[in-house]
């Protein structure tokens, strides 16, 4: 079988890649990177650890000309949902007439607690949309009926990259009591939030000297990530008074590694929370900034997990309750497996069929007029799908000047910040729509 994953960022990458690998083992995997403000850097697709055949970027207008049936058997989208919506009809308009054509699978990365229903409506017209848990998969039905549109494509899944629960340390070393931070680029937002939740961590170092505090982050400097990180905590960590305390420390690299040695998982809302009651490993979800769906927190409410850093600095550890952590896709019995296969076998099915019906995304120029044209627009399709003049060239054509904008304004993005501009995202945005 050989499968194309369509990413647009490191952690979408990720979970495009794991989920090629969990629907078809084994398969022949072509990474396709679409151009933009968060292509990953070769660091970052590293840190997945999954081979690809071969990896290269590309825009959305030469994907959908390259992703045929005579190349790929199963393509998956990893995109926002604005950049899947756009392909879907790019792909739909560029098979028009073909005798058949590959299966498209789309889903989510994490935890869905922000536009459901319009990241939901966007993914709809691929044949399988992965649910990450039975509570999703039963949110996302609900939204899909409520709106007229089928729901047949919605199928149950795990997120791929929950990996096998931890025996012991793999260098079979003994670790201080290790409390790892997940950081999130853009939750919370402001300053004075971060820079609290950044002393707190110093500071629950300080009163554990026994005790190792690891600061988790996405990305190094220069880096970029699926939201943008206006405020990195490298820099609020220089200017934190009086320093991190020798036990606490800022770390990068992939996050099951760190779970290796982990005892305490603390976050806002990271996607890393479920990796860790995977993991079995207590996991505390931080109530200090308030229960709030702009923090994503509030997606926990009866996890069990919810705890302030007061708590934990007085030595509380979370117990995650078990029928929650199941309905939330992280099943205590390792269950996990069974929907893997469900979703291999759906797609494997598919994927024999001579011929399967054309793409029909439920948003069409009738059912949203007012929408869909600048949705296709940003990613250089008219209202049919066809690539805009100008847009459908050969990829040296077509992308030789906007590559030099993008350098010159990630150089003049990169300076900002390496000169203590603080507000570099109108910038990085600017990168983004090159």
């Amino acid at each position: 079988m050989r499968i194309a994953v369509l990413a647009d960022s490191d952690t979408r990458w990720k979970w495009g890649a794991l989920t090629a690998h969990r629907l078809a083992p084994g398969a022949r995997l072509d990474g396709r990177l679409l151009r933009g403000r968060a292509t990953p850097t070769a660091r970052q697709l590293g840190e997945v650890g999954v081979p690809a055949a071969e990896i290269t970027e590309v825009t959305g207008t030469e994907f959908v000309r390259t992703a045929g049936r005579d190349r790929y058997d199963v393509v998956v989208l990893a995109c926002v949902g604005g950049a899947v919506q756009a392909v879907l009809h790019g792909l739909a308009a560029a098979w028009e007439g073909a005798p058949s054509r590959p299966v498209v699978v789309t889903g989510y990365v994490g935890v869905v607690y922000e536009k459901l229903a319009d990241g939901l409506l966007l993914r709809h017209g691929a044949d399988v949309v992965l649910a990450n848990s039975p509570d999703d998969a039963a949110r996302f039905r609900a939204v899909y009926e409520g709106a007229g549109a089928g729901a047949d494509c919605v199928t149950e899944w795990a997120l791929p990259f929950l990996g096998e629960r931890r025996t012991g340390p793999p260098d079979g070393q003994v670790h201080p009591y290790t409390v790892v931070f997940a950081a999130q680029p853009s939750v919370p937002e402001s300053r004075a939030d971060r820079g609290y939740l950044l002393r707190r961590a110093a500071a629950h170092a300080r009163a554990h000297p026994d005790r190792d505090v690891l600061i988790k982050l996405r990305s190094k400097p220069g880096e970029h990530t699926t939201h943008i990180e206006e405020l990195p905590y490298q820099k609020l960590a220089a200017r934190l008074p009086g320093g991190l305390p020798p036990n606490c420390r800022l770390v990068y690299g992939h996050m099951g590694e760190v779970l290796d040695r982990t005892d305490l998982l603390v976050t806002v809302s990271s996607t890393a929370a479920l990796e860790s009651l995977h993991r079995a490993i207590p996991t505390a979800v931080l109530t200090d900034l308030g229960i709030r769906e702009a923090l994503g927190n509030h997606h926990f409410l009866g996890s069990g997990c919810l705890a302030s850093w007061d708590q934990l600095d007085a030595g509380h550890v979370p117990e995650a309750d078990p029928e929650w952590a199941a309905r939330h896709g992280v099943p205590a019995d390792g269950s996990g497996e069974a929907v893997f296969a469900a979703a291999r076998q759906r797609v494997a099915a598919l994927a024999a069929r001579p011929c399967l019906p054309p793409l029909a995304p439920y948003y069409t120029p009738a059912t949203a007029p007012g929408y869909l044209p600048a949705v296709l627009a940003r990613h250089g399709l008219d209202h049919r799908g066809r690539p805009l003049p100008g847009r459908a060239g050969t990829p040296r054509e077509e992308s030789a000047l906007r590559r030099a904008g993008r350098a010159a304004l990630r150089d003049a993005a990169r300076g900002a910040y390496r000169h203590g501009v603080q507000r570099v995202a109108p910038l990085i945005r600017r990168v983004g729509e090159l």
